[in-house]
């Protein structure tokens, strides 16, 4: 039985003061999708707006990057579906990839917290990678506890900020998530680096979207597997 993941994209094209302009950082969607595409696992595709999805960091020598640009699942991204119109327990797992761009629109979204929640409570994986985490901030279950706290994970770390876009964001992702409760680490700037705590899969920077992939595939076999 073929497997779903869920895509949530940003839609945010500029961010802060200076107007920078943003999106989706490319490599962490095609990545991913690579790897999924090439398992046999199934990806929709979903934004706060719907529709057009803005990306920036598109690298044409990554074969990976060229191959989704010019695929069917790219036309689809940009055609996605709206997610208050899309219930996250249909799908096997969701992924919040990064980019400046959800630190606009996808940090503290109500329809993304009601994504992650349906999709936490009904057993379903939940992953993001770079400054995709920011989804998990503000997100509690219930009883108001912050989903983070007590969770391993990681995000694009303060270091990495620092040299990038320090001046753009509206917070540092890492502080945030700190504040309420995650345990998170990083590795060195630029480093892969992907913590799996039970259902949650997290990824610290475009160089850990691939293996934040590859880590879901496990999941999603071992998932797979009667109990």
């Amino acid at each position: 039985m073929t497997q779903h993941v869920l895509f949530i994209v940003t839609n945010a094209a500029v961010i802060g003061p200076h107007n920078r302009k943003t999106g989706f950082f490319f490599a962490e969607v095609a990545h991913p999708f690579d790897v999924l595409d090439k398992a046999g696992i199934a990806v929709e595709f979903a934004s706060p707006a719907g529709g057009w999805t803005p990306y920036d960091a598109y690298d044409e020598s990554d074969p990976a990057q060229k191959e989704f640009l010019e695929s069917k699942a790219f036309r689809r991204l940009n055609h996605s579906r709206k997610l208050s119109e899309v219930d996250a327990a249909d799908y096997d797992a969701i992924l919040v990839p990064g980019g400046l761009g959800p630190m606009v629109d996808i940090q503290r979204n109500a329809d993304v917290q009601k994504a992650i929640e349906r999709a936490w409570s009904t057993g379903k994986l939940v992953t993001a990678v770079c400054h995709g985490p920011c989804a998990l901030l503000s997100v509690d279950l219930g009883d108001g506890t912050p989903f983070v706290r007590g969770k391993k994970l990681t995000s694009f770390s303060k270091k990495e900020e620092y040299d990038y876009a320090r001046d753009d964001v509206p917070y540092e992702l890492e502080d945030a998530l700190r504040a309420e409760g995650a345990e998170y680490s990083s590795a060195s700037n630029w480093e892969p680096h992907v913590i799996v705590d039970g259902r949650l899969i997290t990824g610290q920077n475009p160089a850990s979207a691939g293996p934040l992939g590859k880590e879901l595939v496990a999941a999603l076999r071992r998932a797979a597997v009667p109990a």
